[in-house]
């Protein structure tokens, strides 16, 4: 209950303490911490089996965040009704990271490969996607959409998650 608590809910692992401690149980933080990098991959694991159909159309956005002291590009692939599939932080936003992070999507645990994936006009995801297709990372029926307001799914999220 804990891992998934705190898995799930987005808690540290004090307010796990506090919530189980109200509960009547006395549970410490660093116990918390063990279970949860002990017990949270093989529950990730299990769980991803019982993932719902994926759809054939991703979206791909990127944008810049603070991490620590230092400011990254987070990458995100969605399916059309915002169920995030992967992401992926990186220092550049260039050729080299967009081809890596197609490569980490389509090893994601997903049902169908895509047959379109929607992304902004950048000009490193066309290269990027070219050059994935020849590797055979992605399918050649797969088309690149390079629309700037599909992914309102994705620019929505990033901008009521990171306001805070």
């Amino acid at each position: 209950m804990c891992v998934r608590w705190y898995c799930r809910f987005q808690l540290s692992y004090r307010d796990v303490e506090e919530m189980m401690r109200q509960r009547g149980l006395s549970v410490d933080h660093s116990t918390v911490f063990r279970w949860v990098q002990r017990y949270a991959p093989a529950i990730n694991q299990r769980m991803r089996q019982h993932l719902k159909m994926s759809g054939t159309s991703y979206r791909v956005d990127k944008t810049y965040i603070k991490v620590g002291k230092t400011f990254k590009y987070l990458y995100r692939a969605v399916y059309k009704d915002g169920q995030t599939i992967e992401f992926m932080l990186s220092t550049k936003r260039d050729i080299s990271a967009a081809k890596l992070f197609f490569k980490k999507v389509m090893r994601a645990d997903h049902r169908r490969l895509p047959f379109s994936i929607s992304v902004d006009k950048h000009a490193s995801y066309s290269d990027a996607f070219t050059s994935s297709q020849d590797e055979k990372v992605l399918p050649h029926d797969c088309k690149l959409r390079r629309v700037k307001y599909l992914n309102n799914v994705i620019v929505c999220w990033f901008s009521v998650k990171w306001s805070k």
